[in-house]
């Protein structure tokens, strides 16, 4: 009887174990630190992952209108424009929109900060102006070194000035920018005494007329530069910093987010960017005329942005979709001419595409 007694209170003491636990274990479930932190973790998530689906989804919306009114401009000129079908029509599009791309992705990346750059025309007028300075009065090889690197240079003091304005003195940046769009030309021709300069030195010129395989020069830089800057924006904590900055400002600020240092290096970069452009331009052209060097270009790239998916109110950075809003406005100036209206006509023509690229993103929100 003894031995049946301790056996049976030997079997009995895991069973009170395994109440206790059992008991122990909804006390743990229902423990406010756990429950609580574990829906308030999974609450603040689903927010960041709706934004970054609507995102992925407003890229792809935005991407696939794009490229099927590319493909229906490509159609018409392919059925209604002769000779359009061309190895010399195909090559004379790319190189006349490659400077429009280039300054499109600085502004791309000024407008996802919600600003807007009016002075890029004169960020490239002025490195126009500087670079033949340089290489047709300093000999050899360190002439022209210099003619590529010091004008850009020049051009991102002008970017770096129009970020100051915007961020320490709180300008508006269609203001702050207005400032250079009418004086930065205006130094251009100071600097030249209002005199073309023409040049042929085809050391400098390569990076316009040179060719790699076939392929223009310019064109290759300019897919490098879409490359380069659209993996800046969705791989690098500059570009998330860029686009949260555009969202939200003062939200960006309160977390901790340098929002007037990114404005600064977006607005630096976006003139640094017009410079090589201007580079670009005087190439094809042999010659430097501040009074036409850039003259214009900042509707081109405002609407190759608008075109291209990025919102005109910030938050929203598409490189990709800047290059075939580009492709979108050169294509429709090169339709216009090739069907006897006036280069005059396409200005209307792009104000008007402007504002139905923003009815589109505000009726797409």
């Amino acid at each position: 009887m003894v031995f049946k007694l301790d056996t049976e209170s030997l079997q009995s003491e895991p069973r009170a174990g395994q109440q206790a636990g059992s008991e122990a274990a909804p006390q743990e479930a229902n423990a406010p630190g756990n429950g609580t932190s574990a829906q308030a973790s999974a609450q603040a998530s689903a927010p960041r992952a709706s934004q970054a689906t609507a995102v992925r989804n407003w890229r792809r919306l935005a991407m696939q209108r794009e490229v099927i009114v590319l493909l229906a401009m490509v159609l018409f000129n392919l059925i209604f424009t002769p000779h359009f079908w061309s190895l010399q029509t195909f090559n004379v599009n790319l190189t006349q929109v490659v400077t429009i791309v280039i300054v499109g992705i600085g502004m791309t990346l000024v407008v996802a900060t919600g600003g807007i750059d009016l002075s890029v025309g004169a960020s490239m007028a002025i490195s126009g102006a500087l670079a033949p300075m340089l290489f047709l009065n300093i000999a050899g090889p360190g002439g022209i070194a210099l003619a590529f690197v010091l004008p850009v240079l020049a051009a991102a003091l002008c970017g770096v000035f129009n970020g100051l304005l915007v961020t320490r003195l709180a300008v508006q940046p269609i203001v702050a920018t207005l400032v250079l769009f009418i004086a930065g030309r205006g130094i251009a021709q100071v600097v030249t005494d209002g005199s073309l300069q023409a040049f042929n030195t085809p050391a400098f010129q390569w990076i316009a007329l040179g060719k790699v395989a076939g392929v223009p020069f310019q064109v290759l830089l300019m897919l490098a530069l879409v490359a380069v800057f659209a993996w800046v924006v969705r791989k690098t904590l500059f570009g998330q910093y860029l686009l949260i900055t555009g969202g939200n400002e003062k939200a960006a600020f309160l977390s901790g987010v340098p929002t007037a240092r990114i404005k600064l290096i977006a607005y630096t970069l976006c003139a640094a960017l017009a410079g090589l452009a201007g580079l670009i331009s005087i190439s094809v052209n042999s010659s430097s005329d501040a009074n036409v060097v850039g003259l214009g270009i900042e509707l081109d790239a405002i609407a190759a942005v608008a075109v291209g998916g990025t919102a005109l109110t910030g938050g929203k950075a598409f490189i990709g979709g800047t290059l075939i809003g580009a492709l979108i406005i050169q294509l429709l100036r090169y339709t216009l001419l090739a069907h006897g209206i006036p280069d005059a006509a396409a200005l209307v023509v792009k104000a008007g595409i402007i504002v139905a690229a923003v009815y589109v993103q505000r009726r797409s929100r």
